[in-house]
């Protein structure tokens, strides 16, 4: 009885210590899920402008659309006409350029929205010459440093989250081994008196097997309901954020919490009891 009293505060606070690593494991997996939602954003709200020749007719410009909304690269498209054109660069410009110039010196075109994909410079060399293959196509353009800066920050960001996250997931399994063990030390004289009295390693193992479990899910779902509180609070003070949540990968981050406190709670719990079965009983002191 004496033995299993004291375990119990031992498991309770191996429950607490696994949940806040789990937690802050699942943090960082959100922010780097917020991260991935961002650069799509950026990318699919890239506009890509088809101008074509003055003397193209509506009816050929209609049918370049139709042509481009079957392309798998394109997300949707939108026809800016000269006279819309004009009205944008007047606004832009604070200035009108009609009467500047004495003629309208823009074209009508089809902006584009790109799948993110396709959003870097080699794939856009490449449909720009997909595109040029038309002879009513005068030019295909993009803000070249735009994209370029774009793939060159996102990737570095990725490379330095992607590397916080490996860093973190090992001291994430370091710390829940050593807290598991840790209390799994209290028990070790109850694991070496149960081997004495004839008990066989499964038998032994088995209820801390079940225990490890328990524990595992119980520290798991306490991270997830903490994280998800975060993401509440945070959505709440910034509604943004809801436009950048992934359901699907949110969720298998919230699985993943889980399956790893588990997972690393019954692997350290079962190497711990092992482990002790193995000790002489003098080194149990």
């Amino acid at each position: 009885m004496s033995t299993g009293k004291k375990a119990k505060p031992t498991y309770f606070n191996a429950i607490l210590g696994v949940a806040l690593v789990l937690f802050l494991l699942g943090v960082l997996g959100w922010l780097l899920i917020n991260g991935r939602a961002l650069s799509r954003a950026f990318r699919e709200d890239l506009e890509i402008s088809v101008d074509f020749h003055d003397n193209t007719s509506d009816a050929n410009v209609k049918k370049m659309q139709a042509i481009l909304d079957k392309q798998p690269f394109v997300r949707k498209t939108k026809i800016i006409t000269k006279e819309e054109a004009v009205k944008m660069e007047n606004q832009v410009e604070g200035t009108n350029v009609v009467d500047f110039l004495g003629y309208n010196p823009l074209f009508t075109s089809v902006a584009l929205k790109m799948n993110e994909e396709y959003v870097n410079k080699d794939s856009l060399e490449k449909i720009k010459k997909f595109i040029m293959q038309s002879n009513v196509v005068r030019d295909v353009t993009w803000p070249n440093v735009v994209v370029e800066q774009m793939t060159s920050n996102f990737r570095k960001i990725g490379i330095i989250l992607g590397s916080i996250s490996v860093v973190l997931l090992i001291v994430v399994i370091f710390l829940i081994d050593n807290t598991v063990r840790l209390a799994m030390f209290s028990n070790r004289f109850l694991i070496k008196t149960m081997q004495m009295v004839g008990a066989t390693r499964n038998f032994i193992t088995r209820p801390f097997d079940i225990r490890a479990f328990l524990n595992g899910l119980i520290s798991g779902l306490i991270a997830v309901v903490a994280l998800w509180m975060v993401i509440s609070f945070a959505t709440k003070q910034l509604p943004v954020l809801n436009l950048l949540n992934d359901s699907v990968l949110l969720g298998s981050l919230m699985l993943g919490m889980v399956v790893l406190g588990i997972l690393i709670s019954l692997v350290s719990t079962h190497r711990s009891v092992v482990k002790y079965l193995k000790m002489h009983v003098d080194d149990l002191y």
